[in-house]
């Protein structure tokens, strides 16, 4: 990987994560929750239902963790950018597909195989949201970051 690439998934992996935590806490305070508990749920993954007595340190772990998670995404987006540079020709549709993959990952492989301690639940509206939010601020965000820093072209990607 060269500093280009590092940089991408470096920037391309924080500007997506930020959008999708930043509409998490949004989503969650209209429920009526807070961001430390939103953030707590997040470590929950990690830690199972002791993640929700363990306070503001458990929550900044949770927002460690969601960028982490977030970083190693972009390292995913990296490996398919390349694989297939004209990927970065088209961002808009690059990242609406990656948003769509890491969101049915997320749900349907990681949450279940993690110490997450809720069911996962497929509530329609919910459920809508967390997809185009994984779509249009997570996937789109990182697909453009690529195409900035990488300048979609087999020389450069």
């Amino acid at each position: 990987m060269n500093a280009s690439h590092l940089l991408a998934v470096l920037l391309g992996g924080s500007v997506a994560g930020l959008l999708d935590i930043l509409f998490a806490i949004s989503f969650a305070a209209y429920g009526g929750s807070t961001p430390v508990r939103l953030l707590q749920t997040v470590a929950s993954g990690l830690l199972g239902s002791a993640a929700y007595s363990g306070g503001v340190p458990v929550a900044i772990l949770g927002l460690a963790l969601h960028f982490g998670m977030s970083l190693l995404w972009a390292g995913v987006f990296l490996a398919a950018v390349r694989l297939r540079p004209r990927i970065l020709h088209h961002p808009v549709g690059a990242g609406i597909a990656f948003g769509i993959l890491v969101f049915l990952t997320m749900r349907l492989v990681v949450l279940p195989l993690s110490a997450f301690p809720h069911p996962v639940a497929f509530k329609p509206l919910a459920t809508t949201l967390d997809l185009l939010s994984h779509m249009l601020l997570f996937g789109v965000p990182m697909a453009w970051v690529f195409r900035g820093m990488l300048r979609a072209g087999p020389a450069r990607a």
